[in-house]
């Protein structure tokens, strides 16, 4: 598959027609309790369909509430795995990567603040690690699962976004382009798939092309159930690598908002850690990820510690290295995966229980036996187009 400025475009002008129908449906017969109802009536798959649903909503929730035909689980269990050997690296690129790569297309954060996302970024954070603990459940499309609901709940917010921003004529839809459009939905999953595994390469962590293929394989199943076309969305890493590159030189950019949401960023994940001698470190694995151009434009501070992180690599090497020759240490180091993954998600919650919870499979077991075996270790496609 090629991508090319006119392919971009056409992707520019799309939505989801699915969804958005059905917010269509509900708003334009002033039924907004019934879109509340509709967005909060279950947790699990599987749950009876509230009373009272108009027939577009009810076939939206019987379409979407299955995964696609094509899945291979086989796969998707190995993505799993990936998952669970590296959740704390993933962790650490999805909020310190992928989520400042957002921000950097100005449209995007703009977006972010025309929704008011701005002002709950730690609740933006939880909900966005949550959904990727969701994903990684054993039983994550089995009947009782927590997953396909929260999808089918993303799908029907991003399409009521795309009403009210257009029906109240706050977005500058022949400039921008439809609001969460074909085009910046698949920029999204490329940024939570190939950019997580970029971020990881960077970090210094060793996956294998299997591990890295099968996690890039589990995000284009998680865009199919978001909506995206399957017929415009890249199939392989090196597509992905095309894709990407070409997004970001249509769109990255400086924005007043994407340097307000970096800054809110920064400071949530200040707060997260204790005390302060650690704060630059924030900044500095920002920087490191993605990059003194971008880390410019979304002003994240130079500090002491962009030297320091850079020697994260080798710190990781060493870590890894005990994990292969110690069973012992693979235990101690697993064990710190875990509780770092809990104590983020519970300070970005306040302490709070939310909707989203860790799930009691991986709680128990962050050192799964017979993961995908680090061979042939994977290195990212080249770039496919020169910045300009």
């Amino acid at each position: 598959m090629t991508f090319t400025e006119a392919s971009m475009d056409a992707l520019r002008q799309s939505g989801d027609e699915l969804a958005d129908a059905v917010v269509a449906t509900l708003f334009e017969r002033g039924e907004v309790g019934k879109f509340n109802t509709l967005m909060r009536y279950v947790s699990t798959a599987g749950a009876p369909l509230p009373d009272g649903l108009p027939d577009v909503a009810r076939e939206y929730l019987h379409t979407t509430g299955v995964p696609p035909s094509w899945v291979d689980w086989g796969e998707m269990e190995k993505a799993r795995l990936f998952f669970l050997d590296n959740n704390v690296h993933i962790s650490t690129a999805l909020s310190f990567a992928s989520m400042p790569a957002c921000y950097v297309v100005p449209h995007v954060a703009r977006l972010l603040s025309a929704t008011h996302g701005l002002d709950y970024p730690s609740k933006r954070m939880a909900e966005t690690g949550q959904f990727t603990v969701h994903l990684m459940r054993p039983d994550a499309f089995e009947a009782g699962g927590r997953f396909l609901p929260a999808a089918q709940k993303v799908r029907l917010l991003h399409a009521s976004i795309r009403h009210h921003l257009q029906r109240e004529d706050r977005w500058d839809t022949a400039a921008l382009g439809t609001p969460i459009c074909q085009e910046d939905m698949i920029g999204g999953q490329m940024f939570f798939s190939l950019l997580v595994l970029d971020s990881l390469h960077r970090l210094g962590i060793h996956m294998s092309v299997e591990g890295a293929e099968a996690y890039f394989y589990a995000w284009r199943v998680v865009g199919a159930i978001l909506g995206v076309d399957q017929d415009a969305v890249p199939k392989t890493l090196e597509e992905a690598r095309e894709f990407l590159d070409l997004y970001m030189v249509r769109h990255m950019g400086p924005s007043e908002e994407g340097a307000r949401l970096t800054r809110q960023l920064i400071d949530l994940y200040e707060e997260v850690v204790p005390g302060t001698f650690f704060d630059p470190v924030v900044s500095a694995l920002i920087r490191h990820l993605i990059g003194d151009t971008c880390a410019d434009w979304l002003r994240v501070p130079r500090t002491t510690w962009d030297s320091v992180v850079k020697l994260v690599p080798g710190l990781l090497g060493v870590l890894e290295t005990i994990e292969d020759r110690s069973p012992l240490g693979a235990w101690a180091l697993d064990r710190l995966g875990h509780l770092t993954t809990v104590f983020e998600l519970s300070s970005l919650t306040r302490g709070r229980v939310m909707h989203y919870a860790i799930p009691e499979q991986l709680k128990k077991d962050f050192g799964v036996a017979g993961g995908v075996p680090r061979t042939q270790r994977w290195a990212p496609p080249a770039p496919t187009v020169a910045p300009r």
